[in-house]
């Protein structure tokens, strides 16, 4: 069946609720727009949380995979196969890292980088087993995992999951004072997002992220980056980082980099810092197989070929103008860079979900984050015009 209430209703029945999604059912979609079992058309907004930056669909990016999935999927690290070694050299040389480590899914590779910054800690730097800590930041996301709720400030993510994983320290975000008063003789590493998505897109002021940099090299201590939303041409740049000189020990990717056909993640670092590694250390069985390294290579070259930072740059400049330029009396606040950009809704004029339903009725598909911040975050393939459509639209909801 066809009819959107039956399949909600299914979904509700079959379905442990662990989200909250707008009433719409997806079928069908091209570049920035779905259409819904009904064949209403509508513009992608969300793009999967960035996982979709490539666009819905890339010729790309489906030949890539519909093509090794003829010839070869899983080998499991068991064994090499012909995929593996030219997607790591180009994740290597597109980062200025030396080494890559594969997984699937964005909260795999936090977990890897975890893994790596705790065992560098104690083989290199010489803290004691079982005794190194990470610093992280208030309001992170770093994935939902037991160990990543952990570390996260939200009551919600952590309520009945205990007992919780020890060795981290919250610090508040965008504060070098506290990041340096934050590190002991144990500290290995630091885990930050240059933007905090999931908080409400919150960028950090200038030299934040160079300041982190200089505190972790005087102090030993690895500087790792989450990048897995903010990267990959998202924010203007490949990675959001290369606004500032803040080159990371450890890089960490995803959503994008599967081209919204596959989930692919990877770690990139040191040979230094990934010789703490050896046989037995970690692993996945899907990590690193060939129809994840096909399509990793395809989406990534995409991003590259097609300047798609540069594209996300320039609309995304145009795209905040205009919503400033809006002067929406519900609106408090616009933030982001490139295209990830949250409108902040004052809260005398309610949470930020009626504006997405708003917007859904209007043709738009966006999605609230923290409450009160409408995030807005199309793929990064849209065109002026098509920018134009859904600005007119948006400012519409936000001037009613």
């Amino acid at each position: 069946m066809t009819d959107t209430s039956h399949l909600i209703q299914l979904a509700e029945r079959y379905s442990a609720r662990n989200y909250h999604p707008l009433p719409v059912v997806i079928s069908e979609a091209e570049g920035v727009w779905v259409w819904d079992v009904e064949g209403k058309k509508y513009m992608d907004m969300l793009s999967s949380y960035s996982a979709l930056n490539q666009g819905h669909g890339h010729p790309r990016i489906v030949g890539a995979l519909v093509e090794q999935a003829k010839k070869l999927t899983l080998t499991s690290r068991a064994f090499h196969n012909d995929v593996f070694g030219p997607f790591c050299e180009l994740l290597c040389k597109t980062s200025g890292q030396e080494q890559a480590l594969l997984m699937n899914t964005g909260a795999e590779a936090v977990e890897t980088a975890v893994k790596a910054c705790r065992k560098w800690g104690h083989k290199r730097k010489g803290i004691p087993d079982g005794k190194a800590e990470i610093i992280v930041c208030e309001n992170n996301f770093h994935g939902r995992t037991t160990t990543v709720i952990s570390f996260s400030s939200e009551a919600q993510y952590r309520d009945g999951f205990g007992p919780l994983s020890p060795g981290f320290k919250i610090i508040p975000y965008d504060d070098l004072d506290a990041l340096r008063g934050a590190i002991t003789p144990n500290t290995a590493g630091f885990l930050v997002e240059p933007i905090q998505g999931e908080a409400g897109i919150i960028v950090p002021s200038e030299g934040y992220l160079t300041g982190a940099r200089e505190i972790c090299r005087e102090n030993r201590v690895l500087l790792m980056l989450d990048e897995i939303q903010t990267g990959l041409g998202r924010t203007g740049r490949l990675y959001c980082y290369q606004y500032e000189k803040a080159e990371p020990d450890i890089l960490i990717v995803g959503k994008a980099l599967g081209g919204g056909c596959y989930p692919v993640s990877a770690i990139l670092s040191s040979e230094e810092i990934m010789s703490v590694f050896t046989p037995g250390d970690h692993g996945s069985t899907f990590g690193g197989n060939p129809l994840a390294c096909a399509v990793g290579i395809a989406s990534l070259n995409v991003i590259l070929e097609e300047r798609l930072a540069d594209k996300a740059a320039e609309h995304g400049t145009y795209f905040r103008e205009r919503l400033l330029a809006s002067k929406s009396r519900h609106v408090k606040e616009v933030r982001g860079r490139g295209l990830l950009l949250g409108v902040y809704v004052h809260e005398s004029s309610g949470t930020a979900r009626p504006f997405c339903e708003a917007l859904m009725k209007e043709g738009i598909l966006a999605k609230e984050t923290h409450g009160q911040v409408i995030r807005f975050a199309p793929p990064l393939t849209i065109e002026r015009k098509e920018l134009d459509w859904a600005l007119e639209k948006i400012e519409k909801v936000l001037a009613s």
